[in-house]
């Protein structure tokens, strides 16, 4: 084997499974996907960045969030008025009840963690040293009502 097929037996191993991922189509009636570099993310005022992957939080019906939180980025006391079911995909998210906002009783979420927001009861949020990214499922329309007690 000379150098020549040495160099295309290798380009053709690592372009294969690139190949073969064009090759294959998904019926867009069959299923609807985004892949990462086509999710939208927006960044909010405070640093962290929404990606509404499915439906809208502001208007009925199920809808489907990631949120990528910046190290020392959280939010103060407040509730919502639906549950909202939560999953840590990646990093330490940290969790605090009640309208007296208190980062020291905060409890960390690690990566695989589920919580539910339960509606009505306040709470609170932050990523620490890490960042952290979320997945949020819930019915809309979802409202954030502020609730610090000083």
């Amino acid at each position: 084997m000379n150098k020549g097929h040495v160099i295309a037996a290798g380009l053709i191993l690592c372009l294969s499974p690139l190949l073969a991922q064009a090759a294959g189509k998904l019926d867009p009636k069959a299923v609807d996907y985004k892949l990462p570099p086509n999710i939208v993310w927006v960044k909010g005022a405070n640093g962290a960045e929404t990606a509404t992957l499915a439906g809208d939080p502001s208007k009925p019906g199920i809808y489907v969030q990631m949120i990528k939180w910046p190290p020392g980025v959280g939010s103060r006391p407040h509730f919502h008025n639906q549950d909202r079911n939560i999953t840590v995909i990646s990093g330490t998210w940290w969790k605090g009840t009640g309208a007296k906002y208190d980062p020291d009783s905060m409890v960390p979420m690690p990566a695989g963690s589920f919580l539910i927001d339960i509606a009505q009861q306040i709470h609170y949020d932050q990523a620490r040293d890490e960042p952290a990214l979320i997945e949020i499922v819930g019915m809309g329309p979802v409202v954030t009502t502020q609730a610090e007690q000083q």
